[in-house]
């Protein structure tokens, strides 16, 4: 079975898109500052065997990926800066819950961390082009059943 990270990418980038509080959404770490708005942006992070899930004949994987949106963190009124953060990131983690499998894409999101840890979100700062962000970064676990095949 091949990981089908276009599909499990696609799958996660829709649920942030459709939401529409964000001004854009990529699948992959900005390389430049984003614009002004609410930007979410998703790649990922690492891959490791799931002992708990895996057989004698295959492997069982924990895909994490790493989300994070930003807001430039002088815009205004800045009072709503981290509102609008928390929501946003509400919003992303109910729909992740919501539709656990991504649309089949995945056994599941490791929503408590059964396999690691679980579906959660850390606010902090990062400063890309001269220009300041408030962020919260999301670790997005996806646990997917029979990826690599053992063989003897």
């Amino acid at each position: 079975m091949a990981l089908g990270m276009s599909g499990i990418h696609a799958a996660v980038a829709s649920h942030a898109a459709a939401l529409g509080v964000f001004e854009r959404v990529l699948k992959h770490e900005p390389k430049s500052a984003p614009g002004n708005g609410l930007t979410a942006a998703f790649w990922a992070d690492s891959i490791r065997p799931v002992p708990a899930r895996s057989g004698l004949a295959s492997t069982a994987v924990r895909l994490e990926l790493t989300g994070r949106i930003y807001l430039n963190m002088l815009a205004d009124p800045q009072d709503d800066i981290d509102t609008r953060l928390l929501v946003a990131a509400d919003a992303l983690m109910a729909a992740y819950s919501g539709d656990f499998e991504l649309g089949g894409q995945v056994a599941n999101v490791d929503l408590l961390g059964a396999h690691g840890d679980p579906l959660s979100a850390d606010a902090g700062y990062l400063e890309q082009d001269g220009k300041f962000f408030r962020i919260m970064t999301i670790i997005l676990p996806l646990v997917i059943n029979d990826l690599w095949g053992q063989a003897a």
